[in-house]
């Protein structure tokens, strides 16, 4: 057999995601699982091979439910790959989605692939309720008590307030080292770089402005594949975009995660359900099935910092990208940096212009630069769209490219941070 010659450009050929749906007060009929092979689906129903002809699927994903142990396998099988086709699951937290597509991207940059399916998914309103510690231990004493009068010993010693459930999301939202919610990190970052409260509602306001004009003007529907429930619905949109709020009404908003702090439920990402899935390719592939190119992948680079300031990891992540690729702010065209809070994304624009910090923090001689914010999440971005934290960065990298097929544009910077202190960059090129 002749050896496979590597491919250096690698192409996103082609993407679909659903509608984010935001959680209200009981959990989204969609498991995460569902809402993979809803993207998957309608993305590979276009293309001219077989399910089973692509060399692996490659799926980012925070908490799969226990039925749904290495939920990427389930996903490809269920869209019919094949029991011959491998699949495997990811979890970089918010930036899952986005180490998916790059996981992908290296394994046909190596010449094991020539044709990948990768992105992410999450079904937040689905998190678990988990017991209490001390209910786990008393159910163990009550088994591990061999005679009646054992048994009603440890039955005396039950406490009815250790029947009290813990939220799964609150505990994986929060974390463990430094004991902030990323919530409270987000107001950290307010406090360091003085933004106020106000500047934080009118970005929120901005991004629901933004994604409503751009549902108006059809701007999403290539991207977008509907959702059909068991009961005969079907969801064709995002349902966190509110088209009545205003800054009155945010400014009204109590703060959530500190009483004396200014980020809000209004300023904040929303809980939300949803999937996104991107075909990979190496020219080979390309050729072969006649596949159009959305772009291609340039460079990715991770980075890492302090739990406590999680948000600032966008920049510590582009920094040295475009510090490799030669790129000032200005030689890119379009930006999506991941809307965790409104605070984090002008903590990173900020954090650009100033001389101090990117001295003392990226490492330059200067400030970075000025980010032009109409550039910037053009179509709005997770404040009002949502934030399914396993699928996130597979939809920034896809709306992305999507904007600089509109535009006619070249080059485009996806940014997302990551909680645990992480931050993940992907540059695109329109081919």
């Amino acid at each position: 057999m002749a050896e496979k010659k590597l491919s250096h450009d690698i192409y996103i050929v082609d993407g679909a995601r659903t509608p984010f749906l935001k959680m209200r007060e009981r959990p989204n009929p969609f498991s995460a699982t569902d809402l993979a092979v809803a993207a998957g689906k309608a993305l590979l129903d276009r293309q001219p091979f077989e399910p089973s002809d692509i060399g692996e699927v490659v799926l980012g994903c925070v908490m799969p439910r226990e039925s749904e142990a290495n939920i990427a396998r389930v996903a490809a099988l269920r869209l019919g790959c094949g029991n011959k086709v491998p699949a495997w699951t990811v979890q970089r937290n918010c930036g899952s989605g986005m180490q998916a597509i790059d996981s992908a991207f290296k394994d046909i940059l190596l010449g094991r692939h020539d044709l990948v399916l990768a992105g992410g998914t999450e079904a937040m309103s689905r998190a678990p309720l988990l017991y209490s510690d001390q209910f786990v231990d008393w159910i163990s004493s009550f088994k591990a008590a061999k005679t009646l009068g054992k048994k009603a010993q440890v039955l005396a010693e039950f406490k009815p307030n250790s029947l009290m459930p813990e939220a799964a999301l609150r505990k994986g939202l929060s974390d463990p080292l430094v004991g902030l919610s990323m919530g409270q990190t987000a107001e950290k970052l307010a406090c360091q770089f003085h933004i106020s409260r106000e500047e934080m509602d009118q970005f929120a306001l901005r991004s629901h402005e933004r994604i409503t004009k751009a549902k108006e003007e059809g701007r999403l529907s290539n991207e977008m594949a509907a959702l059909y429930d068991t009961s005969g619905n079907f969801y064709d949109t995002d349902t966190g975009a509110r088209t009545d709020t205003s800054l009155e009404k945010l400014a009204k908003l109590k703060p959530f995660f500190d009483k004396y702090g200014s980020v809000t439920a209004g300023n904040s990402s929303q809980v939300t359900d949803g999937a996104a899935m991107l075909l990979l390719a190496n020219e080979d592939a390309v050729k072969r099935y006649n596949l159009p190119i959305l772009g291609r992948i340039v460079d990715v680079n991770w980075a890492a910092l302090a739990p406590d300031v999680m948000g600032l990891g966008p920049i510590f992540a582009a920094t040295p990208l475009m510090k490799r690729q030669h790129l000032t702010i200005d030689d890119i065209d379009y930006w999506e940096i991941n809307e965790a809070f409104a605070a984090q994304v002008l903590a990173c624009v900020k954090g650009w212009e100033n001389d101090d910090f990117c001295r003392k923090e990226l490492g330059l001689d200067h400030k970075f630069g000025s980010l032009n914010l109409d550039k910037l999440n053009v179509d709005g971005g997770a404040i009002a769209v949502g934030h399914p934290v396993g699928a996130s960065g597979a939809r920034i990298i896809l709306h992305l490219l999507e904007t600089l097929k509109r535009t006619n544009k070249k080059r485009g910077m996806a940014m997302i941070c990551i909680g645990g202190g992480q931050g993940g960059a992907m540059l695109l090129e329109r081919v």
